[in-house]
């Protein structure tokens, strides 16, 4: 067995069991003292910013919900504990290849196929684990569920209570440009996502 006999195969999931599915294959693979045939099982995520409350909070986004990929050489055992033996998990990613051709007594042709999981090709797998690679190093992006014309309320700094309503949002600094008013007076206040929420 060769580091060059392994490859990426994709696995699906059940919609939003993918760590748990990671989680039981790792388990099922140690068990059966199969960890020389995987070299790993990985659930692509990047990290992504939202503002609720008026609090920024960090979340994992997947990249592929309802898939887990593993890099390994597929044997026997292998794929039968990925197909029969892991909750959460219904197979590989497949195609079907002709197996047999017979031509009956009558003329017909019977074809028998089977359908057989398909490596990532070596170009899909850098476009991948680069991507990987980028968005774990990368700034985080940031969500923003405000709108212009928003009405929001003030809740951190000087102007700590006043109501105003979104003029625009600058997404690339994390700020909006909120007009309140003051004495009477439309005033353009520039904020940051954190320092309002929504009414």
């Amino acid at each position: 067995m060769s580091e060059n006999s392994k490859k990426w195969y994709v696995l699906r999931t059940a919609g939003g069991k993918e760590k748990k599915a990671k989680e039981y294959l790792e388990k099922e693979i140690e068990r059966f003292g199969l960890k020389d045939y995987v070299n790993q099982v990985l659930v692509p995520t990047e990290k992504v910013y939202q503002i609720r409350n008026g609090k920024r909070v960090c979340t994992e986004r997947l990249f592929f919900p309802g898939y887990v990929l593993i890099e390994a050489e597929l044997t026997g055992e292998l794929q039968y504990i990925i197909r029969n033996e892991v909750p959460h998990m219904s197979g590989f990613l497949t195609e079907k290849r002709e197996t047999k051709r017979d031509t009956l007594k009558d003329g017909k042709v019977r074809v028998q196929e089977e359908k057989i999981p398909i490596p990532l090709r070596d170009d899909e797998v850098r476009r991948l684990l680069g991507e990987q690679d980028e968005k774990a190093s990368a700034d985080v992006e940031t969500i923003v569920d405000y709108k212009v014309g928003d009405a929001v309320k003030i809740t951190d700094g000087p102007f700590n209570g006043f109501d105003g309503t979104v003029e625009e949002i600058v997404e690339d600094r994390s700020k909006l440009k909120v007009v309140v008013m003051i004495f009477g007076r439309k005033t353009l206040l520039e904020l940051n996502f954190t320092q309002v929420t929504k009414e």
